[in-house]
């Protein structure tokens, strides 16, 4: 009896140690403890939260277990990530963000834009509208030059690599005269209004052609009072 009683209990050992080992993976894997209120303001290296539930978004990076914040501004939880967005600062780039942008540079395959980030973006000829451009027969400087204003999509950008610009959509072209006007770029969804509420009053009300970079770069053009 003795014999067959001991690899029993030996079993049955193991496997209760089995469950609480998945018992306590699993409750590692989906504890989070939140240490800032939302819209909270928070300083680079806070730590926002700890544990693995929620993802590292927007404004912030994962040390180990916690979360912390890479910039100043307000802490918030959305869907399944933890966030800040900034107060003031400069532009991260993100895919699908129409921008105004400066051409700085030509070089003899691309042109260099200053989209206000820390990187400068790249435009290729194959990324512009119209008739295909064979770079090696063409001088750049005909179709954009230095200090060109030009309208364009961020197609691409994962910061292992510049920016990559497109202009080939609707409305995406070089600006030419008016005035360009600065803001914060955390301020532009306010502008814009839902559903383009604001930004298309204001037009109505000016009379004036805008396009709104979500960079923080305004083109405006009007007839003078």
């Amino acid at each position: 009896m003795r014999s067959t009683w001991q690899p029993r209990a030996k079993q049955k050992s193991n496997f209760s140690s089995n469950l609480l080992k998945i018992f306590f993976r699993k409750k590692e894997e989906t504890t989070l403890v939140v240490h800032v209120k939302k819209r909270q303001i928070v300083l680079p290296g806070e730590i926002l939260a700890e544990g693995n539930k929620f993802k590292s978004g927007e404004g912030t990076f994962r040390e180990g277990d916690k979360i912390l914040a890479t910039v100043i501004g307000l802490a918030e939880i959305r869907e399944d990530s933890v966030v800040v967005v900034p107060l003031e600062g400069v532009y991260m780039p993100k895919p699908g963000d129409t921008v105004i942008g400066k051409i700085v540079n030509v070089k003899l395959t691309s042109w260099d834009v200053d989209i206000l980030a820390p990187y400068l973006a790249t435009l290729s000829p194959m990324n512009v509208s119209g008739k295909p451009v064979d770079p090696v027969k063409t001088d750049l400087r005909r179709i954009y030059d230095i200090g060109d204003l030009i309208v364009a999509k961020i197609l691409a950008f994962d910061r292992t690599q510049p920016p990559v610009l497109t202009m080939k959509e609707k409305n995406l072209r070089k600006l030419e005269g008016g005035r360009l006007v600065r803001m914060a770029p955390t301020k532009i969804p306010r502008l814009i209004g839902r559903r383009g509420s604001m930004i298309n009053m204001i037009k109505k009300k000016t009379e004036c052609q805008i396009v709104i970079g979500q960079n923080g770069l305004i083109w405006v053009s009007g007839s003078s009072p």
